[in-house]
């Protein structure tokens, strides 16, 4: 199974406060273990939601909303893609992670829908598409 690994911003990461060289040096050991691990699909962090924008839609109507965004806690800070055996293996995995932030901070583990969860809604194009897609990001 697929899960998206989230870790959440915090009133440093918004601010762009950069990991010490302890916490960068302990985190890329972490990341060499998941990547012998055959775990890590790809992970990267996120600039402050400030240099970032957000597209609200509501029926054809589109409007852009530039950051920074409230609600520091409901924000992402970075984010990591594992291929894990079930829900269990990867909140083990978390747990051995150092604490990405300086002081408290939240990481939020969500499944990834498959295809195959929508294989009766989509046509053979579509199934096909997203193959040949995903085989270009499989490089």
């Amino acid at each position: 199974m697929r899960v998206m690994v989230l870790v959440k911003a915090t009133a440093d990461s918004e601010a762009g406060v950069m990991p010490t060289d302890e916490l960068g040096a302990a985190m890329g050991r972490f990341n060499e273990e998941l990547v012998k691990a055959g775990v890590m699909l790809t992970g990267e962090g996120l600039r402050p939601s400030a240099q970032g924008k957000r597209v609200a839609f509501d029926g054809a109507a589109r409007t852009v909303i530039d950051g920074p965004f409230a609600e520091t806690r409901e924000l992402v800070a970075g984010f990591w893609l594992w291929e894990v055996k079930d829900m269990d293996e990867a909140v083990a995995w978390v747990k051995r992670c150092p604490n990405p932030m300086p002081g408290p901070s939240e990481i939020e583990i969500r499944p990834v829908y498959e295809m195959a969860d929508f294989a009766e809604a989509l046509s053979a194009e579509t199934l096909e598409l997203h193959d040949r897609v995903k085989g270009r990001l499989d490089r």
